[in-house]
């Protein structure tokens, strides 16, 4: 092989690397991030505002079938643990239409806020969010313990919970 095919050959396999390790390697906050979000019924929630509590935020899309999966087992936690003291906020993605998030909120009646992110700034705030569904559990100094991307494991997330809530 020809140096220069050699050199264009460790090129692209520098460049398959370095996306997979920002794919694969996206940063998670270590604390809640500093943004407020709206939601659909128009109220501006601040994440920080809510320390005190724990924090359970959901990215989502209505388009994700793992997402609509687990929405069942989302709304039994927030029953269970909400007069408790958690909270939970549901984000969905900015490629989401709000018509959709509307009628999915309204068909399934999920309780817990959501908030829309039409600019993706929420998923930057997160470090990025591009996979759904994606949890954080939040404790209510503000770290983020759990960060999850893909299928919940729910009983796991609700001993964390509880154990947060003391």
């Amino acid at each position: 092989m020809k140096a220069k095919n050699r050199l264009a050959v460790l090129l692209a396999l520098v460049l398959i690397a370095a996306m997979a390790y920002l794919w694969l390697f996206t940063t998670s906050p270590q604390r809640v991030p500093d943004v407020a979000v709206r939601t659909l019924d128009g109220e501006v929630i601040d994440l920080v505002g809510l320390r005190g509590q724990p924090l359970l935020v959901s990215f989502w899309a209505t388009t994700c079938a793992a997402c609509v999966r687990e929405l069942p087992q989302l709304i039994a936690l927030y029953h269970e643990l909400a007069p408790k003291g958690l909270q939970v906020i549901a984000v969905a993605m900015a490629d989401d239409p709000p018509n959709r998030v509307i009628a999915m909120r309204d068909a399934r009646r999920i309780p817990y806020p959501i908030a829309l992110d039409l600019d993706a700034s929420i998923a930057m705030a997160f470090g990025g969010i591009s996979m759904t569904p994606t949890t954080f559990l939040i404790a209510p100094d503000g770290r983020v313990i759990t960060h999850n991307s893909g299928k919940m494991d729910v009983d796991k997330m609700r001993r964390r919970i509880l154990n947060l809530l003391g």
